[in-house]
């Protein structure tokens, strides 16, 4: 089981918190550091304000060394995805082949409204996440010296020479997730590297990754995704602190549990680590509320990891 840092940078964070999170983060041998793309905070008052996930991800990747760096997830409504292919290629041109590429549909239609972003029906999200990911896609596959064209319902690309391309080849891993039942695994079995399952009751995780299996089966991909699940973290040496922890991100223990969250002490985090192994996941991304606790992440990494 590999670990992530994952953050929420719109309930309040400037870039001088997300870097000492990374770089630390680093430092303890984590996995990866990745941060939500949303620009509105979810409770409380968000300050300093939100920041945009690819430039944090661009500065970060100079400001690290080691790290896999990305995004759960951006949103397809945020960015056409000519640019956004783009600034991808160039942040993992920056990293030295680092970063990976989570991207979903968009769900949170008030910060759409607040920065006067388009936010349509349902249908249509995915249908526009649909082919982001051909497009995406395509443009990073496309060998130097030849041009790539699409023409979908949304976006036509006509002569585009795909340039700049990203370090990793043929591209940085592509992460699709969500919990629905019918195209978020077809779209999963036909873009994706890895499929996340978020916040989610741990005896559903399993039942998600079968249908991700059952659609890359019925196109007949041979090896499915890479599985993973993301959990809110709280862990402590002792129930105090724990409840302090949970205090200070203004939840409860009880019911961080039962959503599948890491909670109690290193011995029980590893108990439920181990249940989503069981599940299928290789790969776990701790959401971490309170960006100034970096003695949680090192407790993390040294109680917890060492026993994976």
């Amino acid at each position: 089981m590999r670990l992530v840092i994952f953050t929420e940078p719109q309930q309040g964070a400037s870039h001088d918190d997300l870097r000492k999170l990374a770089q630390a983060a680093e430092a303890s041998g984590y996995d990866g550091f990745f941060r939500s793309d949303h620009f509105l905070a979810m409770g409380g008052d968000g300050l300093p304000g939100p920041s945009d996930a690819w430039l944090t991800l661009a500065a970060l990747a100079v400001q690290t060394s080691r790290i896999r760096l990305g995004t759960l997830v951006t949103s397809a409504t945020f960015r056409l995805p000519g640019p956004l292919a783009i600034a991808v290629a160039q942040a993992d041109q920056i990293s030295n082949g680092r970063i990976e590429f989570g991207l979903g549909g968009g769900w949170f239609e008030a910060e759409h409204t607040a920065y006067g972003i388009p936010f349509p029906p349902l249908g249509e999200r995915f249908d526009r996440l649909e082919e982001q990911l051909e497009i995406i896609t395509g443009l990073w596959s496309t060998q130097p010296g030849h041009t790539y064209d699409f023409q979908g319902k949304f976006y036509q690309l006509n002569d585009s020479p795909a340039l700049p391309k990203p370090a990793q080849s043929p591209r940085p891993p592509v992460i699709v997730g969500g919990h629905g039942k019918k195209r978020t695994p077809n779209l999963a079995a036909r873009f994706a590297d890895e499929f996340n399952v978020p916040f989610a009751k741990i005896e559903d995780v399993a039942p998600t990754y079968e249908r991700v299996r059952a659609a890359s089966a019925a196109i007949g991909r041979a090896t499915p995704p890479a599985f993973s699940a993301a959990a809110v973290l709280c862990v402590g040496r002792d129930d105090a602190e724990v409840a302090r922890r949970a205090a200070a991100i203004g939840r409860e223990p009880a019911e961080m549990r039962e959503n599948g969250g890491i909670v109690g002490t290193p011995a029980e985090a590893l108990e439920t680590i181990k249940a989503y192994a069981q599940a299928g996941a290789t790969r776990l991304f701790l959401q971490v509320l309170d960006l100034q606790d970096l003695d949680h992440i090192d407790l993390v990494a040294t109680e917890v990891a060492p026993h994976l």
